[in-house]
């Protein structure tokens, strides 16, 4: 099996779009540090004001994060390890064969019983339904090369 390479929800775009997330990203903390200077000069402050600066920062970051293709969510599938970026701020974890107790599949989301007790859910969005089957697929072959159990639960409404 090859490392094989799925995103998780819709693409980064091609460069025109990832330079105007930046340019956006720059634009709202340039905002944001602006707002904060008012607000340093003006004698009276309103708590909504410093909400509305947080905010502005917060979102200048995200962009420019974005932009950056950080935030893309993605699972790729080894042939002895699974390395899946289920958020868009945190980093990838590394789900290595051995330490995978078992899988169960569920249609809309998949969990990984790890050895330590610990579980990993990853949660799969409607509109991509054909690259969710592809996963699905892949993770089922990565199941039996690694010999590790799974189970596939059909959800009854």
């Amino acid at each position: 099996m090859n490392k094989r390479y799925f995103l998780l929800g819709p693409g980064d775009g091609n460069r025109v779009i990832r330079l105007i997330r930046i340019a956006f990203g720059v634009l709202c903390i340039a905002v944001a540090i602006y707002w904060l200077n008012y607000n340093f000069r003006a004698l009276k402050t309103d708590w909504t004001l410093w909400i509305t600066i947080i905010f502005l920062a917060g979102f200048g970051l995200f962009q420019i994060w974005s932009g950056l293709g950080r935030a893309t969510r993605f699972i790729e599938i080894d042939n002895s390890s699974i390395l899946l970026k289920k958020n868009s701020i945190l980093s990838p974890v590394l789900i290595a064969a051995p330490d995978v107790e078992r899988i169960e599949i569920f249609p809309l989301n998949i969990i990984f019983y790890i050895k330590s007790k610990k579980r990993i859910l990853l949660r799969f969005g409607t509109s991509y339904h054909d690259q969710n089957e592809l996963i699905l697929d892949e993770l089922i072959s990565f199941a039996e090369s690694n010999k590790i159990p799974f189970e596939i639960i059909e959800e009854k409404l």
